[in-house]
């Protein structure tokens, strides 16, 4: 073995003349363990909730959505349609047909965005899955129906039970008018239900039928905002996005479903790692402890020193084995806190121990523990551990081969 790492094992175990160096050292790597596990559940905590807001997104946004790169809208023909749907890996293609309108409902009025889509849609992301109520019904006979976002509900004090009262839709038109004439059309949707996904599109979005959306918008046929495509089971979402734009051409926007909410997922990545950056500055106050506890053990074995330097031991031996003995301690503290860290993983994701106030979409915080958080953990702990184990292995250093007696 090793002499610096045996002689370093041995310190770590040895006992000390004073107890006060043990409680210092039992303090030290109780420490670690806590910064350790904190560090590890942290970003546990952000991948849940990452987690959860992209199953919530794909309630609304599909895997693969194609735009136009300029304009609104865009005229797909059926041949492109046929060879989109006949590519390998895609199961479904929805269109759909978005603008902004003006609601009205008993006098509450409010701004938002009016969806039309096709009898897909729902086969796509599994938005009737979110209705919290009503139903999710589009045209009931002859009557054009919206299923509003929870919060337009709210805005616009929409009573969905009631099946007389419509929701009237002002949406601008570019026809010449007279002076008299209104420089927009009025039309109405009978409220079915209502869905609850995520605020940023509970607040804005009233879904009706592709028809009603034509009609109002005088879209000629086959007039989309967007194709918004669900690939088969085991697909991968890369191979068939590439496929899209090579039968889509120039012109297209393909997105997946990271690239729709880009900006959302890259400030949930920037508050991660400042998550981490913080709990780390945690983990090097703690440090302080390491330093205290090598310190007091470099202080007890001095005579230690001493006989090793007579012996033939250099200031470089002396110096590895107290950078040795304060990575031993880091190494027992992490271990301890990564195995805390799992347990407390394991019975959040098991029991839920840790709940949320009620008014939100689940009951406890959610959490997902990933194998790639093991590695930036495991060298910040380890990288904090060496620094702090630099300044007693110093003094170690300065510690004379040959000691007076007192």
């Amino acid at each position: 073995m090793n002499f610096p790492l045996l002689i370093a094992r041995r310190y770590l175990f040895a006992k000390r003349s004073t107890n006060a160096i043990n409680i210092i050292t039992g303090i030290s790597v109780f420490g670690i363990a806590i910064g350790t596990a904190a560090l590890l559940l942290v970003l546990s905590v952000f991948n849940g909730f990452e987690d959860l807001l992209s199953g919530l997104f794909g309630h609304f946004n599909p895997q693969i959505k194609v735009t136009p790169a300029k304009g609104k809208s865009f005229a797909p023909d059926s041949l492109t349609l046929s060879r989109l749907r006949g590519l390998p890996g895609i199961l479904l293609v929805s269109e759909t047909l978005e603008e902004i309108a003006f609601f009205e409902y008993e006098g509450s009025q409010d701004f938002g965005v009016l969806k039309g889509v096709d009898e897909l849609f729902a086969r796509v992301n599994d938005i009737d899955s979110t209705v919290r109520e009503g139903s999710y019904q589009l045209s009931i006979d002859d009557r054009n129906c919206a299923v509003l976002g929870a919060g337009m509900r709210n805005k616009l004090s929409i009573n969905v039970e009631s099946a007389t009262q419509a929701l009237a839709i002002y949406m601008p038109t570019d026809e010449p008018a007279g002076v008299l004439d209104k420089p927009f059309k009025t039309r109405f949707l009978y409220p079915a239900g209502t869905f609850a996904i995520q605020q940023d599109f509970d607040n804005q979005y009233v879904l009706t039928n592709l028809a009603f959306m034509r009609e109002i918008l005088d879209a000629p046929a086959g007039t989309v905002s967007a194709l918004e495509i669900k690939c088969e089971p085991g697909a991968g979402v890369s191979d068939v996005k590439k496929r899209v734009r090579e039968v889509m051409g120039e012109g297209y926007t393909v997105k997946d479903s990271y690239e729709q909410n880009e900006a959302f997922f890259k400030v949930m990545q920037l508050e991660k790692w400042m998550g981490f950056a913080i709990t780390s500055l945690m983990l090097i106050l703690m440090a302080f402890n390491t330093i205290g506890a090598l310190w007091m053990i470099v202080l007890d074995k001095q005579k230690d020193i001493s006989v090793l330097k007579s012996m033939g031991a250099t200031d470089r031996t002396v110096h590895r084995i107290f950078l040795l003995e304060g990575l031993l301690l880091t190494l027992l503290g992490m271990g301890i806190g990564l195995l805390l860290a799992i347990g407390l993983y394991a019975i959040q994701k098991t029991y839920g121990i840790i709940t949320i106030p009620q008014g939100f979409l689940m009951e406890s915080y959610p959490i997902a523990m990933r194998s790639g958080d093991f590695l930036p953990v495991v060298a910040t702990v380890i990288g904090i551990g060496l620094l702090a184990a630099l300044p007693p292995a110093q003094r170690a250093v300065r510690v004379p081969a040959f000691l007076r007696e007192e």
